[in-house]
């Protein structure tokens, strides 16, 4: 007997997946974001958050961790992928998946097994908290940086680098003006998947003794405490904040998803 699914069919178990587990539990943080304890509207908990220093030091804080964590892979990863990319080597794979191994252990033992590194080289991991951050949160994320550069250098066309040659600009000029640009939608896929999670991953500051709350650990400290309308605030903010960055970088155009730049 021949089975034959329309598209519309096919379909079916995506969107139910989406409204249960992606619309529903959006409206809930929407109601909770823009109602009081008593059910009723109010924009208290939107200016409550920039109005109060320590949510807005937090978000501060928060970008600054981002920020730093970005740069810092994107410094280490690009020199790796660019190498990996360009070079001749017939195992050149095998290079990269060491970069990639880490991500098979469970997240729980790689930060675990770094703070035994990191006490050992400075014994008590309270005296550089914001260091040990950065350093735990650039371990992690670094093959979220490598893998899209790695992705875009490779399928990059030769004959524009080859042309750039021709006609005289040395490999500093062919980095800059061919290479670069070419380059673009991996660093900014890299940025993204790097810069996004890096804002709320509150779990490495916690097990490298950081005791300063980022937006993660701020979300969290509100529902312990049962005040889920100023969490669920702070996580719509959250998701503009996401969704800006992603709209400002182009991260929504479909030539890239379609050049493979975004994983």
């Amino acid at each position: 007997m021949n089975y034959h699914f329309s598209r519309r069919q096919l379909c079916i178990p995506y969107a139910a997946f989406l409204i249960c587990f992606v619309i529903a539990p959006l409206l809930v943080i929407l109601y909770y974001a823009f109602t009081n304890g008593e059910g009723s509207f109010t924009l208290g908990n939107l200016t409550g958050f920039f109005s109060s220093p320590n949510t807005v030091g937090t978000l501060f804080y928060s970008v600054l961790i981002a920020v730093t964590t970005t740069c810092t892979c994107l410094l280490i990863a690009y020199p790796a992928a660019y190498i990996l990319a360009r070079s001749k080597m017939k195992r050149k794979t095998i290079l990269l998946a060491i970069f990639i191994v880490p991500m098979w252990i469970n997240f729980t033992l790689r930060i675990v097994a770094l703070k035994e590194v990191l006490t050992l080289l400075e014994g008590n991991l309270a005296y550089h908290p914001f260091l040990n951050t950065i350093i735990g949160m650039t371990y992690d994320f670094l093959p979220f940086m490598i893998l899209p550069l790695f992705t875009t250098l490779t399928k990059m066309d030769e004959s524009l680098l080859e042309a750039a040659y021709d006609l005289g600009a040395g490999k500093a000029a062919a980095f800059v003006k061919v290479i670069l640009p070419l380059s673009a939608p991996g660093i900014v896929s890299g940025v993204t998947m790097v810069f996004l999670p890096a804002m709320t991953n509150y779990v490495i500051l916690d097990m490298l003794y950081n005791s300063t709350y980022i937006m993660g650990s701020l979300i969290g400290s509100y529902f312990s405490s049962y005040d889920w309308n100023s969490g669920s605030m702070i996580s719509i903010i959250l998701l503009l904040i996401i969704f800006l960055l992603t709209w400002a970088t182009n991260g929504f155009r479909e030539d890239d998803n379609r050049r493979g730049a975004l994983l």
